[in-house]
């Protein structure tokens, strides 16, 4: 029987929302997480980037300071044991902020030694996940030298704001992982790991594969910064001995303890190898 009257227009594919969701439009979204960035990227004549990873729990200073104050007051009354274990948790993060101080200082460096390189295009910008902790540090030094940088934050159960450090035009939300990860890897020259945990491994590992199945350039610089810290955690060393790794491959990392010799390792592998800007990186 036929309706009477017209139907409504039906909407585009991609104008609808419930279609756009679905599991038959993954491919769509999984090529927009590609397409988007790849084009504010080039929009805003970002040529590479540095990568900076960490702990999202090291505070900065004058948090950790507050933290150690406050824990001091709560602390009077309670039992002895939890007094105890509170501010053991307060000295702890009081000194952890080092870390973030001294990323937000390195950061701040090497910005401001690469500006120094013209903005036709921007090369080594400083690119983080996005979020608290050592990538706000990172992104921080950056804005203080007055430049750009990157965050490529992820979707998570649990609400995790961008900082607010990061260029507004250069501010990234992922619901894949494997996406992001992409373009950690993509445009990066070199990787500086700062104290961290699970994620901040998993990102270590992802480019330590790549690099040792020459899925990146030999000439991607790994730096490992806080021997204090990264020794206690990794044993580098017996996984040579062990036989699960080679000198070869250990060779593909490289170690700072302070922030005068994380940047002059930085600016002299990226003088020696990546002065000339490959404009295909794209194609890769």
């Amino acid at each position: 029987m036929k309706r009477s009257g017209h139907l409504p227009m039906a909407k585009l594919a991609y104008h609808d929302p419930k279609f756009m969701e679905s599991l038959g439009a993954r491919p769509l979204r999984i090529l927009a997480e590609y397409l988007d960035p790849l084009a504010r990227l080039r929009k805003a004549n970002v040529g590479d980037t540095i990568v900076m990873f960490g702990s999202a729990r090291i505070h900065s200073r004058e948090r950790a300071e507050a933290h150690l104050r406050e824990a001091k007051a709560a602390a009077r009354g309670k039992k002895a044991a939890e007094r105890r274990a509170q501010l053991r948790a307060a000295r702890c993060d009081m000194e952890m902020s080092r870390y973030y101080e001294e990323a937000r200082e390195l950061s701040r460096r090497i910005t401001s030694w690469a500006m120094t390189l013209g903005v036709h295009p921007k090369r080594f910008v400083i690119c983080s996940g996005g979020g608290p902790g050592i990538m706000e540090a990172a992104n921080r030094g950056a804005l203080e030298a007055g430049g750009s940088s990157v965050g490529l934050s992820i979707q998570l159960p649990h609400e995790q704001r961008p900082n607010p450090y990061i260029s507004p035009d250069l501010n990234f939300c992922f619901h894949y992982f494997f996406m992001r990860k992409l373009w950690f890897a993509q445009m990066a020259k070199a990787l500086i790991v700062f104290p961290g945990g699970f994620g901040t491994m998993d990102e270590l590992w992802e480019m330590l594969t790549l690099l040792q199945t020459n899925k990146l350039s030999s000439h991607h610089l790994i730096l490992i910064y806080g021997r204090k810290y990264w020794d206690k955690v990794l044993n580098w060393r017996y996984m040579v001995r062990a036989g699960t790794i080679s000198e070869r491959e250990y060779s593909l990392l490289q170690f700072a303890d302070n922030v005068e010799e994380a940047f002059e390792r930085v600016r002299a592998d990226m003088e020696r190898h990546h002065l000339t800007l490959d404009a295909d990186w794209d194609r890769e």
